[in-house]
């Protein structure tokens, strides 16, 4: 056997294979069937428009590390006819590469389909496990990766893949290995729909708890305040004052630094409604900075989009330096509230009164003139909790759902040998 061929084990291994021995390095010719490539059918034909057969592009197969396409998904996607195309089709449960950009990602299809010219498809010999197959490719992203060459575009040559070699075990330990990791795959995916189901329930509260646009009562209230009467209409400068921060630059940013600080690009990235603690910090003189008082709420004052632009923060401690292009609005209103509001329902509102196309620019003085509705502040107290004490179990789903993704990403690293050339 070659010296690349030599026997390798990987680190974790299931009790009942830890005495199966090392191993074989294949090449990728010598487990497939064959290696089918993509094509794109003439579109001046009418049975391209009116085929019944699925087809999939790199775009489709998407950045996510999971991507079993489900019948279901893979009725969704484009069909069209094979007629004057070069495209085979390929059986299920095939193992599908992109091998044009975005290279590298890999998935199964789980009904027969057709690939267009940037992909191509691998159809395994039956003593090789498909599902194993796509994880131990999933693995090899970046060997994958490395293979596209070319100078106008890269792209994986069908030779450079029919030599890519991998480890394989016997067919028994490809399918044990194949289980676990895809028993895990059902749970990101159930874990992820209940992330979504949750975002999705706070969106719809937002909209219900809040009066529209034009409106001074909104249609879902507790019980305790259904017969409160209606919200009463102020603009924002009328329930506090409006102030901008100072500019705290990139380079002023430091790990070491001893004043927490927001900059107004974190706004989009890394804060939703309340900020509770911040990621950055300053050496910066804090005599020559704005610093937050508890109930602040931060409003971007430039933005790439009118949608992007209506947002808000709720700083919930003082002492905080808030930013050059930061609106901070200081009011005895409670500011959870406020910002919950600006999220919500005041979205249409605001893109209104934003200015500009390439930069659009929010002021002071237009901000000020924005109407809401404002109730007792015990109502607005119960409906900042509520939607707190959501945002709180999202947070505590988004960490349980990376947890898992992080466990499988070490299984990878341990279930399958280190990487072969």
């Amino acid at each position: 056997m070659p010296e690349t061929n030599k026997g390798v084990v990987p680190r974790l291994r299931f009790p009942e294979f830890r005495d199966a021995g090392p191993w074989e390095v294949r090449a990728i010719e010598d487990i497939a069937e064959k290696i089918a490539q993509g094509g794109t059918p003439d579109t001046t034909v009418p049975e391209y428009w009116n085929g019944e057969i699925p087809w999939i592009t790199p775009a489709e197969m998407g950045d996510d590390a999971l991507h079993h396409y489900t019948e279901r998904t893979v009725r969704a996607l484009t069909k069209r006819g094979l007629q004057n195309s070069s495209a085979e089709l390929l059986p299920a449960h095939s193992v599908i590469i992109s091998s044009r950009a975005p290279i590298g990602y890999v998935t199964i299809n789980t009904v027969p389909m057709a690939t267009n010219q940037g992909c191509k498809g691998i159809v395994p010999k039956q003593n090789i496990y498909h599902e194993f197959l796509y994880y131990i490719l999933l693995r090899a992203k970046r060997r994958l990766n490395d293979l596209g060459a070319g100078a106008g575009f890269k792209e994986i040559s069908s030779l450079s893949l029919k030599t890519f070699k991998i480890p394989l075990p016997q067919r028994a330990e490809q399918q044990k290995i194949a289980d676990c990791l895809s028993s895990l795959d059902e749970l990101i995916e159930l874990e992820a729909k209940r992330l979504d189901a949750l975002k999705a329930h706070k969106k719809g509260l937002m909209q219900q708890l809040f009066p529209r646009e034009g409106e001074t009562t909104p249609r879902l209230r507790f019980p305790e305040f259904r017969d409160a009467g209606p919200w009463e209409v102020k603009r924002l400068g009328e329930i506090g004052t409006i102030l901008k921060g100072k500019g705290i630059s990139k380079s002023d940013i430091s790990e070491k630094g001893s004043l927490p600080c927001i900059r107004y690009g974190e706004l989009y990235t890394h804060y939703s409604e309340v900020v509770r603690s911040v990621r950055s910090f300053t050496n910066v003189d804090a005599a020559d900075l704005v610093l937050s008082e508890e109930n602040d709420v931060i409003i971007p004052a430039s933005g790439e989009t009118i949608e992007d632009i209506a947002t808000a923060s709720c700083v919930t401690t003082k002492g905080v330096a808030l930013g050059g292009d930061l609106n901070i609005l200081r009011s005895p209103v409670n500011g959870v509230f406020v910002a919950y509001y600006i999220r919500g329902t005041l979205k249409p509102a605001i893109a209104k009164i934003a200015q500009g196309i390439s930069v659009v620019h929010l002021y002071p003085t237009q901000l000020a003139q924005l109407q809401l509705g404002v109730p007792h502040s015990e109502e607005q107290q119960k409906i900042a909790d509520c939607l707190s004490s959501l945002d709180e179990l999202i947070e505590l789903q988004a960490k349980r759902l990376d947890a898992i993704k992080a466990h499988k990403k070490g299984l990878l690293q341990q279930l399958f040998p280190q990487e072969v050339v």
